[in-house]
């Protein structure tokens, strides 16, 4: 059976993805997992501040998961089966940890916060999980509700595709939700057009050719903007984007330029390690 965890830190933005998740989780009938990573709080301070009780840290974090729980059960009256892991340690750590037993179809989390210490904080958090994990991860527009996903976009920027495109997961996700697939490719004045460029089209082409892709072109000089705009424009309900490989999305996913397409996006984004 498919499953999807949800880190959650219990802030209005990873509520609001939790909720992403559990229509996400109904309509293709998979489980569900909360995660919670708790860590001991750090002081550079000089003045001596009071002990903290670890268990009791532990108690209240499961107590909030909890309550969570059985939120999700009311509204989807216990038609998902809900799990929910909570540990000591670094979120990212811990993550990778518990993905490696559970082997997730993908992981659910917000992309920002709704202030600004929320959006440098959360966001942070879930820029490392994203380059730090190799499962799929999902991040969550604030205020973003869960619709069908019917149409989902790959952002490709040619180059390499037989060693940088993870066409099993393309796959999986386009026929779990019987969806179209979008190419988008995103260029100014063709500076990105190499005489290789019409080969590995036909060659990504070929690894696709069962889910009968559509090809689009689009003409930007900022890639984020491009995207975003089309995405935006055409009603798109997924972007699949990898943040390793891919030249052309370098701009997107190096410090300032991962922050600025999550923050600017009113998609989802679903990040995926070739």
């Amino acid at each position: 059976m498919n499953t999807i965890i949800i880190p959650t830190d219990f802030s209005p933005t990873a509520i609001n993805a939790m909720n992403y998740a559990v229509g996400m989780a109904k309509e293709i009938n998979a489980s569900i997992i909360l995660f919670h990573a708790y860590q001991i709080p750090m002081t550079i301070s000089e003045v001596p501040v009071q002990m903290v009780n670890i268990e009791e840290m532990r108690k209240d974090a499961e107590k909030h998961l909890q309550l969570l729980k059985e939120k999700i059960e009311h509204v989807t009256s216990g038609s998902l089966k809900i799990y929910k892991e909570c540990r000591l340690g670094n979120t990212e750590d811990e993550l990778e940890d518990y993905c490696k037993s559970i082997d997730p179809i993908a992981i659910v989390m917000g992309s920002r916060g709704s202030s600004n210490l929320d959006r440098v904080l959360f966001g942070s958090t879930t820029l490392t999980v994203i380059r730090h994990l190799s499962w799929p991860v999902i991040a969550i527009p604030p205020g973003k509700e869960y619709h069908p996903i019917k149409k989902i976009g790959f952002a490709c920027d040619f180059k390499h595709v037989v060693e940088t495109t993870p066409v099993d997961t393309i796959e999986k996700f386009a026929k779990l939700f019987n969806a179209e697939l979008h190419i988008l490719n995103v260029d100014y004045q063709d500076k990105h057009f190499t005489p290789d460029t019409p080969h590995e089209s036909v060659l990504l082409h070929t690894m696709l050719e069962d889910l009968k892709p559509t090809y689009h072109f689009i003409e930007d000089a900022d890639i984020g903007n491009g995207i975003n705009r089309f995405a935006e424009e055409n009603n798109i309900d997924l972007i699949i984007a990898i943040p390793k490989k891919h030249k052309l999305l370098e701009s997107i996913f190096h410090q300032s330029g991962s922050k600025k397409i999550l923050f600017a996006s009113h998609i989802p984004i679903m990040c995926i390690h070739e």
